[in-house]
């Protein structure tokens, strides 16, 4: 599903090149939940950025779905995206003058749904989160556990095949982490969602496959990891 080939990203400055991500090799096969730990700083986001398609490498080789993704045209980028690619964010990201219902339905907009099946698929999404009756609020009036179970919802609305998370429980106390890592442990093995997460949590690494460790900038590890069971 991804490939990269020797994947750097760096800064050049005036006197010098300062390597954000160098030399990276990396694997993963659909169906997987990986992990990506590391220092800040490290390139942990960077990296997602990249597989994402929001930000570009300086050099080397990306392939999705073996789609030579270093030669695409900006337009075509964004079509896969679009389609393939759900994003999950620390600080949810949602639209503040929109509703939840909006927020939900945003991606699908984008992707030319019609609103007969516009209005089924965010209805499913809102009974399965469990906030039908949040449906007409605004982001500031839901708590932050709240706001992120929007987010996930409108991440996954479109049914990509591909959910990248940065920090998805950053903002979040304890429990409702938990429940965030849970829906994603659900969403891996029932739905069959690739999902790729960047956290500094042993506890949510744990619920994916497989942690890969950054530091400098560099792949300095690629574990499998003791699966914890969704419910």
């Amino acid at each position: 599903m991804i490939k990269f080939d020797d994947i750097d990203k760096y800064i050049d400055s005036r006197f010098q090149r300062t390597f954000i991500l160098k030399g990276i090799d990396m694997e993963v096969e659909e169906g997987e939940f990986l992990t990506i730990m590391g220092p800040s700083g490290a390139g942990k986001s960077t990296m997602l950025n990249i597989i994402g398609m929001l930000d570009e490498p300086s050099q080397g080789q990306y392939y999705f779905f073996d789609e030579p993704v270093h030669r695409l045209s900006e337009r075509k980028k964004t079509e896969l995206h679009k389609h393939y690619i759900g994003f999950i964010f620390q600080a949810y990201h949602l639209i503040d003058e929109l509703t939840v219902y909006e927020n939900i339905e945003t991606p699908l907009i984008y992707k030319g749904i019609k609103g007969s099946q516009r209005k089924s698929m965010v209805a499913e999404m809102l009974d399965r989160f469990n906030i039908v009756a949040k449906k007409d609020l605004f982001p500031e009036q839901l708590s932050g556990g709240q706001q992120q179970l929007v987010g996930v919802a409108r991440a996954i609305v479109g049914q990509p095949r591909l959910l990248l998370a940065d920090e998805p429980t950053g903002n979040l106390h304890s429990e409702q982490g938990e429940e965030i890592m849970e829906i994603f442990a659900k969403l891996n093995k029932e739905d069959g969602i690739t999902i790729i997460q960047v956290t500094h949590s042993e506890k949510n690494a744990s619920y994916g496959s497989r942690i890969i460790s950054l530091e400098d900038g560099q792949l300095i590890s690629d574990t499998k990891s003791q699966v914890v069971k969704a419910d």
